[in-house]
Parts: C-alpha cells; structure tokens; sequence
C-alpha cells in the first residue's frame, strides 16, 4: 500500500498537477422543521453518486456538535422550533444556517397559519438562502460551494 501510495505522489510531480485541496470541507447537518419531503429528496439526490458532494468536501454528519452548517428545510413549525433552537446552540462556533427550499424561506407555505411560526430566519440568522421548491440538486450543490468558499 505505502510504495502503491509513493508511486501515486511520484506520477502526480512527473505530471505536474497541483497538490490536492485540503482543509476546505464543511459539516451539515440538516434538520427537516416541518417540510413535505421535497427538500429532503432533492438533498438526498446531491448526496448521491451523480453529484458527489463528498468529492467537495461536504458531507452529512448525524450530531450538531460536529456541524459547520445547520441545513434547515421547511417552514418552522411550533412543535420543531425548540430542537431546532437546541440543535443550533449545540453546533460549535462559527456557525452558520442554511435555509434549503421555498418553504424555509416562507414562501408558499401549506397548511394553516398557526401550526407555523415562520420562515427559518425568524428563528435563526440565515446565512445562505437556497430558494426553489425544491431547489435541484446543482443549485443545492452550487450554493453549498459557494458557501465553502466564502468561508475560506
């Protein structure tokens, strides 16, 4: 394995090509307020093998304490807006929200008004906004790369 790994490093400088990107990675979490699963389809879709998002350096990770970015999909509802608070204070600093979908944004919203207590930034500060309903995976996967450039 190491002289299999020697001889990559050895082609990759007879080559010339750069050194990989290392250290330019963001952890997601996402967390589904109230939605209709659109959302989560599409972000499931960027996940797989077709758009990669690992090969960038973005990956789904299972706790808040170990995300950069709090993903959010749907319309803040009453019964979510406590572990939506509690998963956001668990998250270290900086961190950052991302609203994913019409829904987390507050437009189009289904169902009535008092099952709601609003649009994700209402709640949190929101520092990325992927609208569409639901937003395709290259637009979810282009605003994330984005955001990972932002923060490097």
């Amino acid at each position: 394995m190491l002289t299999l790994l020697r001889d990559l490093r050895r082609l990759r400088q007879a080559a010339a090509l750069p050194r990989p990107d290392r250290g330019r990675s963001l952890a997601l979490r996402h967390v589904d307020a109230g939605s209709c699963n659109g959302c989560e389809h599409e972000l499931t879709l960027a996940s797989s093998p077709y758009y990669d998002l690992q090969r960038f350096g973005l990956g789904l990770v299972a706790s808040p304490r170990h995300a950069d970015v709090l993903l959010v999909t749907g319309p803040v509802t009453s019964r979510m807006r406590e572990p939506l608070l509690a998963a956001y204070h668990a998250m270290p600093e900086p961190r950052r929200v991302a609203a994913l979908g019409d829904c987390a944004l507050g437009c189009n919203l289904l169902g009535t008004r008092d099952a709601f207590v609003g649009a994700v930034d209402e709640v949190l500060p929101v520092a990325l906004r992927i609208s569409g309903c639901p937003p395709r995976p290259d637009e979810i996967a282009a605003a994330l790369l984005a955001l990972i450039d932002e923060r490097y």
